[in-house]
């Protein structure tokens, strides 16, 4: 090819380069422009009781602008936990936990609400994690294309996930209606929206939330310890639910040991957990013997299991949000 063709040729291509990013780049730029996400989370002892909340916050990073990370006034090194993430995201405030509020866990609640005002007031949405769940990073994109797309829509007040709870070890999972399947994790920013009970959703008021199922999942690992340490967890954590109740201050005196056989029905895990779950898994799952074969039901909760497997839907289970 002479030197003129090869001008010509490439100047051709360049100018078709500059036409392809002049289509492409205001597409990425409204997609990352035009909504503002904020996240959220409360966080106290986290080395004490061993949370996760160093790869929850991980898992979020990714989909949210800015991340707010209430920390209670603890016993342990959580704050410099925190800091280790080293992601400029990340902003600390810091919580003192009524310690009155000892009942139905109310105080988780509070401090939620605190975290969720220290969010930006520009942020269109709230991604709410807890300090035991994490986000698989494969649903990253269709979270944010959830939020995108139902930004301008009023009527939706939140984003509704699907749930997945590991019991014992990293290889099994709670299958029955003893575990909640969805919830609440994404809401708008609207200072009337605030924590339900003890902060495992949202409501406005009195009033359920108008929400829209998201094809995303919540990985929940609060229940993988050892023994040993989910009953110190158990005894640290109850209080916010059963302080004064006589039955708790005799729970506080048994051993620190908790027995794991005592479930309804559980399966084995067959996917994968999330990167930034990799460390944790590595280290193996703890000391647990489990019998997943064995099921443990009344009469009605086997047919109510029965017949959500076989239909897959779940009948007569309470649900804090209205679909729409």
């Amino acid at each position: 090819m002479s030197r003129t063709g090869s001008f010509i040729q490439s100047s051709v291509s360049y100018i078709i380069y500059l036409q392809f990013v002049s289509f492409v780049e205001p597409v990425q730029k409204d997609y990352f422009c035009a909504m503002k996400m904020s996240g959220f989370t409360i966080i106290k002892n986290a080395v004490l009781n061993d949370y996760p909340v160093v790869e929850a916050i991980r898992s979020v990073l990714p989909v949210v602008d800015e991340m707010i990370v209430s920390i209670g006034d603890g016993e342990d090194e959580t704050e410099a936990l925190i800091r280790s993430i080293g992601d400029p995201k990340i902003k600390i405030i810091h919580s003192v936990w009524d310690p009155e509020l000892k009942k139905g866990g109310k105080v988780l609640a509070v401090e939620t609400d605190k975290s969720k005002a220290a969010c930006s007031p520009d942020a269109d949405w709230l991604f709410y994690i807890q300090a035991d769940e994490v986000i698989p990073e494969q649903y990253h994109a269709p979270i944010r294309d959830a939020a995108l797309m139902y930004k301008d829509n009023k009527k939706v007040e939140g984003l509704l996930f699907n749930y997945l709870h590991f019991y014992g070890t990293y290889e099994y999972v709670g299958d029955s209606r003893k575990w909640y399947n969805k919830e609440i994790r994404i809401i708008r920013n609207d200072p009337g929206i605030t924590a339900f009970r003890d902060a495992q959703g949202f409501r406005k008021g009195n009033t359920r939330l108008n929400v829209k199922q998201i094809p995303a999942w919540v990985y929940h690992y609060g229940w993988v310890k050892s023994p040993e340490l989910m009953k110190r967890k158990l005894k640290n954590t109850g209080v916010f639910w059963h302080g004064d109740e006589a039955g708790f201050q005799e729970f506080l005196k048994t051993e620190d040991y908790f027995d794991y056989n005592d479930f309804d029905s559980l399966k084995k895990f067959l996917g994968k957990h999330p990167e930034v779950m990799k460390e944790r898994v590595s280290k193996g799952n703890p000391a647990v013997q489990l019998d997943i074969t064995r099921k443990k039901f009344s009469l009605k909760k086997r047919f109510l299991y029965w017949f959500e497997k076989k239909t897959g839907i779940r009948p007569f289970s309470f649900r804090n949000y209205r679909i729409i």
